[in-house]
């Protein structure tokens, strides 16, 4: 169930940012890392939207594994600010990754990137971490 929630979410979002003026209609991917069942602290790639992507993020190491280890959203205007950023895409610009995470554990993390700088703000984190909430909820990461 986790699998088919999570590709038509990725694909909402994409099309939803899609939809509205810049700098959200520069979002270039949108989607999930799963905690990978194989090796602790360590994320896979999961249903997406948007160009190849890495296949593996460790906790602790770019912006997708700083929001894994730390449970907290991680809002970028600049990724090339971001110490460790993992360039996964050159055109990303800005970055917002948001934890899921269940009975105290992350078991996943949304992670959207811009080709703009500055391509999200403190509203859509808020709205991404409500989504966030109702795919822990809703889910069985």
């Amino acid at each position: 169930m986790c699998d088919s929630n999570t590709a038509n979410v990725a694909s909402l979002l994409w099309h939803a940012f899609h939809s509205l003026p810049a700098p959200s209609s520069a979002v270039n991917w949108a989607g999930f890392y799963v905690l990978d069942p194989s090796a602790t602290e360590q994320l896979i790639l999961g249903p997406f939207q948007g160009m190849v992507a890495c296949q593996t993020i460790r906790f602790g190491k770019g912006v997708c594994g700083a929001a894994a280890a730390s449970q907290q959203t991680q809002l970028v205007p600049d990724v090339e600010k971001f110490p460790g950023h993992i360039a996964c895409d050159g055109a990303s610009k800005s970055e917002i990754v948001v934890p899921i995470v269940q009975n105290g554990k992350t078991v996943a993390i949304i992670d959207i990137d811009c080709a703009e700088l500055e391509g999200f703000d403190e509203e859509d984190q808020k709205y991404l971490e409500e989504l966030a909430a109702l795919l822990a909820g809703a889910c069985d990461f």
